[in-house]
């Protein structure tokens, strides 16, 4: 990266579940005027704006920016499945990086639909027949059983036969991420539940039960992204900077390796944060706070390990010694995750941005990690793409 961008602005709506949602056209403009309000910014000064979306029509970032105003910027919309807000964020981040432009604007938005995720065109090959193919006769078959769960619950099943992880252990993990939820006004699940709950709750695939799955939910996010000069031409708060980022696709080890947790990205996390703490300078052991993909239980667990947070198949004693969470060594998902805040695809990438802004400014309020000057990011898509993005608290 050539010249240091800033995070100077960021902002989201409280996540929803379907049937109590805003359209996106509205929560994507309330989380962009929020944005800009944090930043101070104006949109008439924003040059390049990157939408983030997954289920909508083309052009679904136009109808929520021209409420903002018609300032005839580029916009460009984006579409990378759940890594879909970091893809955004990554783009605006380059912009700015480059030299294209002096100030960016990122925003992601979804509207869900009740229940497990569904291909959008039955006419056509599907981008997952490759990763399909590859997990053939990895798990045991289940008719009808969705398949990101089967991808992301046979992974967990793995891990157990390889490493003896308990069930008990992803159980642990959404009791954590309820627990951090709880003081989060922008998450959708709140209340507390126990690990009797979590592993009593309906079996969905392998391991995981309906407690260890994010839930379907709507909402949006936002950031404001400029140059250092820029920053400091309007007196903005320049003090929370991108130290690093990183994009990742498959490798062949993702189809050849036969194993599950390389088809869910394992690989790819993995090479991203082998960038990003290149880029930064820094290692996990500097790292204080994590936002990481936790769309099911299971991969939170996975995670930890690609991300270097503890070694590969130490996962359950980082669980089990708390090293996840307040009083450990690294506080993983204060907002409460994709599990319990939520995870609208297009916005999940901008929402982790804005948990880890506010927690490096040490304004997060009952979630503040205390002492954090490195903040983590890992936004997971299937098909696939991976971003992880490190943040860095400077003198303003």
């Amino acid at each position: 990266m050539s010249r240091t961008v800033h995070v100077v602005g960021v902002g989201m709506v409280p996540f929803t579940k379907p049937r109590e949602t805003l359209g996106y056209e509205v929560m994507g403009e309330r989380a962009a005027r929020e944005a800009l309000r944090d930043s101070g910014v104006g949109y008439d000064q924003v040059q390049q704006a990157y939408a983030g979306w997954v289920y909508g029509d083309s052009t679904s970032g136009q109808a929520a920016l021209y409420r903002l105003g018609l300032s005839g910027i580029p916009i460009l919309n984006v579409n990378n499945n759940c890594s879909t807000g970091s893809s955004a964020l990554y783009l605006a981040r380059q912009a700015v990086s480059s030299g294209a432009v002096e100030c960016a604007l990122a925003l992601g938005f979804e509207q869900m639909a009740n229940g497990a995720l569904q291909m959008g065109f039955a006419d056509r090959t599907s981008p997952f027949a490759r990763f399909d193919e590859a997990a053939e006769g990895l798990y045991e078959a289940e008719e009808n059983a969705p398949l990101a769960p089967r991808y992301f619950g046979g992974a967990g099943q793995e891990h157990m036969d390889t490493y003896g992880t308990s069930v008990e252990t992803f159980a642990k993990i959404s009791v954590k991420a309820r627990k951090h939820a709880a003081n989060n006004p922008y998450a959708v699940f709140r209340d507390q539940v126990t690990e009797e709950q979590v592993l009593a709750s309906p079996r969905i695939f392998g391991p995981l039960t309906r407690l260890m799955c994010c839930p379907p939910t709507c909402g949006a996010a936002a950031a404001v992204v400029c140059s250092a000069e820029f920053a400091r031409r309007h007196g903005l708060d320049g003090s929370v900077v991108i130290a690093g980022q990183a994009m990742t696709t498959d490798f062949p080890s993702t189809f050849e390796a036969g194993q599950l947790r390389r088809i869910v990205g394992y690989d790819m996390t993995v090479e991203a944060a082998r960038q990003v703490y290149e880029q930064a300078g820094v290692g996990p052991e500097d790292i204080k706070v994590v936002e990481l993909h936790d769309c099911f239980a299971t991969n939170e667990l996975l995670s930890y390990e690609g991300l270097g947070l503890t070694p590969e198949g130490s996962g359950e004693k980082f669980v089990a010694d708390g090293d996840n969470t307040y009083g450990g060594r690294v506080v993983t998902n204060p907002s409460g995750g994709l599990l319990s805040k939520g995870h609208p695809l297009g916005a999940t990438g901008l929402a982790q941005c804005t948990e880890l802004v506010w927690q490096l400014r040490g304004t997060a309020g009952p979630r503040q990690v205390e002492g954090a000057r490195h903040a983590l990011q890992h936004n997971l898509g299937l098909g696939g793409a991976c971003v992880v993005t490190l943040y860095e608290k400077v003198a303003a």
